[in-house]
């Protein structure tokens, strides 16, 4: 029969335990790297509007050294619910924009002009939020001259042609156009899905229409112009009855209000330029391929060291907790 044993040797044997662990989620997760086949589960995540969503779900919040981190932090607590809550996705992306002009600046120099610039507090934690998406060993992916939307449709598009399903994580109408058979768009929000039925209760009409109302009614958020005196639910009316802008814009003489035939004749470019705005394009030549979004494995210790450096100390303790119950078995 053993006696008690000393502190070291205790401590010893714990440390063993957590590096058992720590073998147990690399090697679950290993089988994914070097994987030829095509993913079946792909999440796309709208990392613009993460951001903005921990940004504000947190009041100020300092490190040590006087860098704001409540952003970071929110961040953080999301990819950690994340990685907790979806381990069925072989592939999975953090979409961000680069924060530079794009080729919808050079079709309308208006495009997004109206937009305040980033809280001052906000910005100096955009480079630790990349490193919090590194650190957690999710891909993260953005290209010079797109929006990350444009990403998101591009990289969808791809695996459902290789037969994948797809979740987009994301909050914004726009993306509702890319809603199909095999992709969905998951509201963290509302924590709900958004199919085509969804999509039919707000806009109207089929997610495959979505871009031509958005032209006809234009969006202030993203400044663009759209048609004067045509909101959504008129804008939805045109586009069922007609089926697209084109063919709204040729039959324009079978419309039975003659100021509403004078509008769109005369604003016939400035809907065209609308619709060349709101059309997400997915057939980007992407920088980096599709298959450079698989899952790697979860190094605990990378971990470890990022929330140590936010000094972070709740959620390293929350962190310890997750990897002893294993609900990063997967990862």
């Amino acid at each position: 029969m053993h006696g008690p044993l000393s502190p070291s040797m205790a401590r010893g044997r714990h440390a063993a335990r957590v590096r058992k662990r720590e073998r147990i989620v690399s090697r679950s997760a290993a089988p994914v790297l070097g994987e030829t086949r095509p993913p079946r589960r792909v999440i796309l995540i709208d990392g613009g509007g993460y951001i903005a969503r921990a940004f504000h779900a947190f009041p100020p919040l300092y490190r040590p050294d006087g860098v704001p981190v409540n952003a970071v932090y929110g961040m953080t607590i999301m990819l950690m619910r994340l990685l907790k809550e979806e381990q069925s996705a072989e592939s999975m992306a953090m979409v961000l924009d680069t924060g530079r002009r794009t080729f919808r600046n050079d079709l309308y120099h208006a495009y997004k002009a109206h937009r305040p610039p980033l809280p001052e507090s906000l910005a100096p934690q955009l480079a630790l939020i990349r490193d919090g998406i590194r650190a957690f060993s999710i891909a993260s992916v953005e290209q010079a001259g797109y929006e990350a939307d444009d990403l998101i449709a591009t990289y969808a598009r791809q695996a459902v042609i290789q037969g994948a399903n797809v979740t987009i994580f994301s909050a914004d109408k726009d993306l509702m156009q890319l809603v199909r058979h095999g992709i969905v768009l998951w509201d963290p929000l509302k924590k709900c899905a958004m199919g085509p039925d969804q999509v039919r209760k707000t806009f109207g009409v089929a997610p495959c229409q979505v871009a031509d109302v958005q032209a006809l009614a234009g969006d202030p958020v993203d400044n663009v112009p759209g048609v004067p005196g045509i909101g959504v639910k008129r804008a939805a009316a045109l586009i069922t009855f007609f089926g697209d802008l084109e063919s709204l814009l040729a039959r324009v003489g079978e419309i039975p209000q003659e100021r509403l035939r004078r509008i769109l004749l005369s604003h016939a470019a400035r809907a065209r330029l609308s619709r060349a705005l709101t059309q997400l394009k997915d057939d980007i030549s992407v920088v980096t391929p599709l298959t450079a979004l698989r899952r790697r494995p979860l190094d605990p210790e990378a971990v470890r060291a990022f929330l140590r450096a936010q000094a972070f100390d709740s959620l390293l303790y929350r962190f310890e907790k997750l990897l002893r119950s294993q609900c990063f078995n997967n990862f």
